[in-house]
Formats: structure tokens, sequence, C-alpha cells
């Protein structure tokens, strides 16, 4: 259906998930400002979504929980473009994304060591600095 939204290979939003509402934009106003709607919010229960599993669910709520109501609803507004058909897309778009970072699993780190000749390094550098500022006390009086 052309109102599904794809996430990424195996991950459809079906288009009765997605509730746009249109609102005038704010800002400077002129003689198109003040009487079109071309403000876009894009509105998506996560809790409510029949798309994802309760994992990813669980995943995305805690990525991107303090971007959603306090009934689980994730809200994107839009209002760069005078055409509100532009800004629904954008809208889709941004929600596609923010879908994708939530849901990406981070690499995990491997703790690694310093070689040997880099720990060298290291303590030659210290000593060298160390000798320098040798040289800038005061005499001893031997």
């Amino acid at each position: 259906m052309a109102d599904d939204l794809e996430i990424r290979s195996g991950l459809i939003l079906p288009g009765a998930e997605l509730f746009f509402s249109a609102s005038r934009s704010g800002g400077p106003g002129g003689q198109h400002a003040n009487k079109t709607s071309s403000r876009v919010t894009l509105s998506w229960d996560l809790l409510g979504s029949i798309a994802l599993t309760d994992a990813q669910k669980h995943r995305l709520k805690s990525r991107i929980g303090s971007r959603l109501t306090q009934d689980g609803v994730l809200q994107i507004h839009v209002e760069e473009f005078r055409s509100q058909i532009r800004n629904k897309e954008l809208a889709r778009e941004r929600l596609r994304e923010v879908i994708i970072n939530g849901l990406r699993v981070d690499k995990r780190r491997v703790p690694t060591r310093a070689g040997k000749n880099a720990r060298k390094r290291r303590m030659d550098g210290k000593k060298a600095r160390g000798a320098v500022k040798k040289l800038r006390r005061k005499p001893s009086g031997d």
C-alpha cells in the first residue's frame, strides 16, 4: 500500500498507524501563512504498533523515551516548507530515521592493550619531559 512506511527491509509500518494533522505554521505571516495550514504533525503510537515486536518496542522506548508522550505516542512536527504535502513527506522520513536510529544496535567495544612500542614511546616521552623539568631546578649546592 502506498501509505505504508518502509523503515528497512522486513519492517514496514502500516499507513493506518500514522496519523497526520495540519495546523498553521508559526513565524511571520503574510497572506499565504494566515490562511493555510501547512504545518504537519505526525503521530505514531509506539506501544500500540503491530509492526514491531515487544523487544523492538522496549528498545525504542528506552532509546527515544524522552520524545514520547505519556501515552507512548511519538509526535513529529514539520513546518519547513510552504507545501503541506512536502511537510508530510519530510515528517514520514524523519519518523523513519528516528526508528532506524532507535533500533540500531551499537557494536560492543573490544578492550585492547597498548602495544610494547607504544608503551616504550610513552615512557621515553615522560623521561624526556622529566629531564627538561630537572634542568629548570636551581643548582644544588654541592
